[in-house]
């Protein structure tokens, strides 16, 4: 399962009832972005929900796509939001808290320490298979970026 799947949306009840629909939890599920990325009723947020919820979609959502919101784009460019966050040298707990002071959304610390942990030992099979393809230039890249996580 992939860590997007693993993203809610914080106070999911009290956003659902003030646009008076119901959507997911989950922040990446199909009709949580339909709703983000039309945004109709976004109007009936409260103010600091609306700007959380408009910030969300500027960052992950807003892209080029013809199948926009359904692209990938939101789910890779949240990937690499939580990458940069860790390469910050924040921990899953800071992670968690910044992703919801930022966005509304929140995580349990141990689904991001797993995806973490996965990102590095992804990282260490490139450099890995790198080095015996005799690509030095991806090795030391792979190497360079698991580095910046482990620290």
């Amino acid at each position: 399962m992939a860590i997007t799947d693993k993203i809610y949306v914080k106070n999911h009840q009290q956003l659902a009832s003030q646009l008076e629909t119901s959507f997911p939890k989950g922040a990446f599920k199909g009709a949580t972005l339909d709703i983000l990325f039309q945004g109709e009723g976004l109007a009936k947020l409260d103010d600091a929900s609306r700007e959380r919820v408009l910030d969300f979609a500027e960052d992950f959502i807003d892209c080029d796509c013809q199948a926009a919101p359904h692209c990938g784009c939101p789910e890779r460019k949240f990937i690499s939001y939580l990458l940069e966050l860790r390469e910050q040298g924040l921990g899953p707990d800071a992670i968690v808290d910044v992703m919801t002071d930022d966005y509304m959304l929140y995580a349990y610390p141990g689904d991001i320490l797993s995806f973490l942990d996965d990102s590095v030992r992804t990282l260490e099979a490139i450099e890995t298979l790198a080095g015996v393809d005799g690509n030095r230039e991806m090795e030391r890249l792979a190497g360079e970026r698991r580095n910046h996580l482990v620290r």
